[in-house]
């Protein structure tokens, strides 16, 4: 089978990086070529590829949507999270990696997140592999 389920145990808000449970299910797979995507199904959480090489960049990236998408007190949604919908959407769902000779071709500092915006929370991502 060439999709996975995973979950994960997340805080109030933040970056999870997922990159080698991605890798993982690659490697299960044994796709020589094809590609990958990365998707969650929660409309208050995103996945996307970052750098991963300095851990400032999490903070940076949180920060910068807090200020981009701050909670606002003339918000109408109920459950009082439309900012975290708003970064959900700003941010996407879903990530597609290419997969060349058995490995991901991310880039050198390059890691897959899991994006947590309304937690904390038990999340679902998917990861579904197609072989060329």
């Amino acid at each position: 089978m060439n999709l996975f389920s995973f979950t994960l145990s997340t805080g109030k808000e933040g970056l999870y990086e997922i990159t080698s449970m991605v890798n993982d299910a690659v490697q299960t797979v044994k796709a020589d070529s094809g590609i990958c995507v990365v998707y969650t199904p929660h409309t208050t959480a995103g996945i996307t590829i970052n750098e991963n090489a300095d851990p400032d960049v999490k903070t940076d990236f949180m920060l910068g949507l807090k200020r981009a998408f701050p909670d606002r007190s003339e918000f109408r949604h109920a459950e009082g999270n439309s900012h975290a919908h708003l970064k959900s959407s700003a941010v996407g769902c879903s990530e597609t990696i290419i997969i060349h000779k058995g490995q991901m071709l991310l880039g050198t500092w390059q890691g897959i997140y899991f994006c947590e915006f309304d937690g904390p929370r038990t999340r679902k991502f998917y990861v579904k592999i197609m072989k060329d």
